[in-house]
């Protein structure tokens, strides 16, 4: 039983009911069936590169089209905009405004004569769609897909960018069905009789009709139309007279329910279709406020309290830890994470929240040091693959924050097979990452160090200067190390040894590692190094340096006393 999650990144549904005009300002709401089924079959085309409908993609039409999904609606409220549009034509002479020298100078229409000439005619337009609030839109099929078709499924709603104008945007997946066992939908068919009681109301839609049902009665309909002009009895050979009136019967009636969705407005509007063949219009109940005239009452989130550390755990679809991204991908995995909760913490608005921007409401770069969030994707199960991102800020996560964070799913990797998918592990300080399983917690004991600290720490991915190297001072490799440690709070009496290491064994890996971000300013110089610290006195983790801190590069590992 298919179930999708749709979410309006923008906050905005464009789309006009059925058998109204777009200056009605009625709101199809919730999405038709029909638009449902032709945006997939229309993504099929122009994303899976189908020449014809595969036989796994009928099959799943099929299957879709026999039952009228329901939905559960976010909260919802109405808005429109209007303007003047021009539609390239003019007044007539006498109905031509007469504007003196000044007036006209005041305007922006154009003519050789200021004394005489043709205002242009205008038209009114609204434009009205849905403000969304922030929450998903869900659908249910109550219906039974082999495998092959739920896979299809899947692949067309996460290809699907836009549904009803292309101003709605969508971020669509399908979701498990336990997720439907626990909703309660607010807007279902109507069925005879039916009255869910007071404070619903009903909404007319389209849908499609069952397969069965349109090839029945397509058959009996020509059938009937083709009586009276039958085929000659005997060898008589029909005349092409006849033979075309024939055609010309048969063509309004597209041969299947798959070539009916794929019909045009154009195409059964001069064959005198009334609505799209294979149509039918079905009565849906739904809540009385489920479009709302104002600002929608967002249901007020529980406070989440303060934390400085969340983890995020990655998987692949298939379960195998070969398809989750290379620790060379560090950065670039991190980048992505970052513009991806970023995304989702603006909604559709501007952002504001330092804590993942590092800037302040008006735009501004913090300059409260490094307090923001450190994006840290790591190997913890140390099988060169990564599988957990840690985010860590020390100024703190707050509300918004956090949302983001509990509400991303998934992310990407170059030449990946399908998203990676991603789970909330773990929230609260940086201690608390100690607890995790304990086949991963030498990893974690590594990046945090032992909870007393540890005085030697070494390169776990490269270090990137974030300055051009010069032989000596504070632009030197070690000037550099020592400066950042000191504006990360580390005490500036507290001199370290430096040490480069040379790229043997452990270290050999890193040469490979992603350095620059994508789209971005790129280092002063493209290079990495492997280094040693060796403080005086115990520190604890994590530590971060050089260009990429925030995102992964830099980072550094404790190693035990005993250790060299």
């Amino acid at each position: 039983m298919p179930t999708v999650k749709i979410r309006f990144p923008a906050g905005r549904y464009h789309a006009t009911l059925w058998g109204t005009h777009v200056n009605e300002g009625q709101i199809e709401w919730p999405p038709s069936p029909w638009r449902l089924l032709r945006a997939l079959l229309c993504c099929g085309y122009s994303t899976q590169h189908w020449y014809k409908i595969p036989d796994v993609a009928r099959t799943l039409f099929e299957n879709l089209s026999q039952c009228l999904p329901s939905y559960r609606l976010p909260q919802t409220s109405v808005a429109h905009s209007r303007h003047y549009m021009p539609v390239a034509e003019f007044k007539k002479p006498s109905e031509a405004k007469q504007l003196n020298a000044f007036e006209f100078s005041a305007t922006n229409q154009q003519s050789a004569d200021i004394g005489n000439y043709f205002v242009e005619n205008t038209t009114l337009v609204y434009d009205t769609w849905a403000n969304i609030d922030d929450d998903d839109l869900i659908v249910h099929w109550d219906c039974s897909l082999s495998v092959e078709e739920t896979l299809l499924l899947g692949r067309l709603f996460d290809c699907l960018g836009y549904l009803g104008r292309s101003e709605s945007w969508i971020e669509a997946q399908l979701v498990d069905d336990s997720v439907a066992e626990n909703l309660q939908f607010n807007a279902f068919p109507s069925m005879r009789g039916s009255q869910p009681g007071r404070n619903w109301e009903q909404v007319t839609t389209i849908a499609a009709i069952a397969p069965a049902a349109y090839t029945a009665w397509r058959t009996e309909t020509i059938s009937r139309l083709l009586s009276e002009f039958p085929l000659p009895e005997g060898n008589r050979k029909p005349s092409a007279k006849l033979l075309k009136e024939r055609n010309r019967i048969i063509s309004p009636y597209p041969a299947d329910l798959l070539e009916c969705l794929q019909k045009d407005t154009v195409w059964w509007k001069q064959h005198r279709w009334s609505q799209p063949p294979g149509s039918q219009k079905v009565v849906y109940w739904r809540r009385s406020d489920s479009l709302q005239v104002g600002v929608p009452l967002t249901p007020l989130r529980p406070k989440a309290q303060s934390v400085t550390t969340m983890l995020l755990a990655i998987t692949s679809p298939s379960g195998n830890k070969s398809a989750l991204p290379s620790i060379k991908r560090t950065l670039p995995q991190a980048d992505l994470l970052h513009r991806a909760l970023v995304g989702r913490g603006a909604n559709g608005r501007r952002i504001n929240c330092p804590e993942l921007t590092g800037r302040d409401e008006d735009g501004n770069p913090l300059r409260t040091g490094h307090q923001h969030a450190h994006i840290l994707p790591v190997d913890l199960d140390n099988d060169g693959y990564l599988d957990h991102i840690i985010i860590h800020s020390p100024m703190g996560l707050g509300d918004d924050a956090q949302h983001a964070i509990r509400t991303i799913r998934r992310t990407w990797t170059k030449c990946g097979i399908g998203e990676m998918q991603l789970a909330l592990a773990g929230a609260g300080e940086l201690d608390s990452l100690r607890d995790v399983p304990e086949r991963l917690a030498s990893q974690i004991d590594r990046l945090l160090g032992q909870k007393t600290g540890a005085k030697t720490w070494v390169s776990i991915t490269p270090f990137v200067p974030s300055r051009f190297l010069k032989l000596k001072g504070q632009n030197s490799l070690e000037g550099q190390v020592a400066t950042e440690l000191h504006t990360r709070g580390f005490s500036p009496a507290e001199i370290p040894q430096i040490r480069v290491l040379p790229w043997e064994s452990d270290e050999l890996a890193m040469r490979h590692f992603v350095r620059v971000r994508q789209r971005k300013t790129a280092p002063p110089m493209d290079v990495g190094y492997a280094i040693k610290i060796q403080f005086a006195t115990p520190q604890k983790g994590p530590i971060c340096l050089g260009y990429g801190s925030h995102f992964g590069l830099g980072l550094f590992g404790a190693v035990s006393d005993g250790s060299t």
